[in-house]
């Protein structure tokens, strides 16, 4: 089915890919330049480059082409597993993996080394995620729980949403925390000035994370972050908000930062009630090497 956006006054001069990027929820910028280099996307009938600039008037006519049904393959990824029964499986996700497979990441994603190392996996969210009930970003290393069947999942959703979940990340943020411990509340949604990323903005989704202070350095700090709600993003953008950046971070930090491979954010404990006998069940796991070096790197340059 075709779709269409007229350009109004407000639009007139942007580039197309940027003003497409605001009127499709969810979808990349760089996708959207593709489908503009391949004729999906087009003005007045005619196709134009990415760098089109529009004009009143105008009118952008796309038809988004249906996706290819993704075949997911299991694979032998070495998976670290924390815990595991007939309910549910604690992972501690390596920095650098995604969760499951998307766009540009059809292999090497968390799903397919769960499907190699089990069949039993709640089909809730489709053949694309099984089992996958939250996600943490492909650089953020530690701990996720997966479902084993439907009735796990739902109760480990509703958890979720009830915010009876305990996550707790260890992060090196920029810059001196003055103070030892505070809440950030404030609401997070697409950014109205970029598209892939997240801000905080009016009308966002609510979003509420405490931290505080592990350890000071000289122009870096190590806090522990407990997320309330769960937002895309949420510790990144929320430490970004209070001036205080992750450090690494290519997507929300400055470019002068500590020498790593993104962020460093590590998803340390993780709490909740298990689904199927009430018990309350909780795990922890130490940051990566290369989180723990930047820290000793810090001390040593802190003495």
């Amino acid at each position: 089915m075709s779709e269409q956006y007229i350009v109004e006054e407000q639009d007139q001069s942007q580039r197309i890919d940027k003003l497409l990027s605001t009127v499709m929820d969810d979808v990349s910028r760089s996708q959207i330049q593709g489908w503009v280099k391949d004729a999906v996307v087009k003005v007045n009938g005619e196709a134009v480059k990415s760098n089109y600039k529009v004009h009143e008037g105008d009118t952008i006519t796309w038809e988004i082409p249906e996706p290819e049904p993704m075949e997911l393959v299991a694979e032998d990824l070495n998976l670290e597993i924390v815990y595991e029964d007939s309910d549910v499986i604690v992972v501690n996700k390596p920095a650098g993996m995604v969760v499951h497979p998307a766009a540009g990441h059809g292999s090497g994603t968390l799903v397919n080394g769960l499907l190699y190392h089990c069949n039993d996996l709640s089909g809730i969210n489709g053949v694309e995620r099984p089992g996958i009930v939250h996600r943490i970003d492909m650089d953020t290393s530690g701990l996720l729980m997966v479902a084993k069947n439907d009735v796990a999942h739902r109760s480990l959703v509703e958890q979720l949403q009830n915010k009876s979940v305990e996550r707790r990340y260890e992060a090196i943020v920029h810059g001196m925390i003055t103070h030892e411990y505070g809440t950030i509340d404030a609401p997070i949604g697409r950014d109205p000035k970029d598209r892939q990323r997240m801000a905080v903005v009016e009308g966002g989704r609510d979003a509420v994370t405490h931290f505080q202070v592990i350890k000071h350095y000289d122009d870096f700090t190590h806090v522990e972050c407990k997320l309330e709600t769960g937002r895309t993003h949420q510790i990144r953008v929320h430490m970004r908000y209070i001036n205080h950046p992750l450090a690494g971070d290519p997507k929300y930090g400055p470019r002068k930062t500590l020498d790593m491979h993104g962020q460093a954010l590590h998803a340390r404990t993780l709490g909740f009630e298990h689904p199927r006998t009430g018990e309350w069940k909780s795990f922890e796991v130490d940051p990566p090497e290369e989180f723990k070096k930047m820290i000793t790197y810090l001390q040593e340059r802190t003495k």
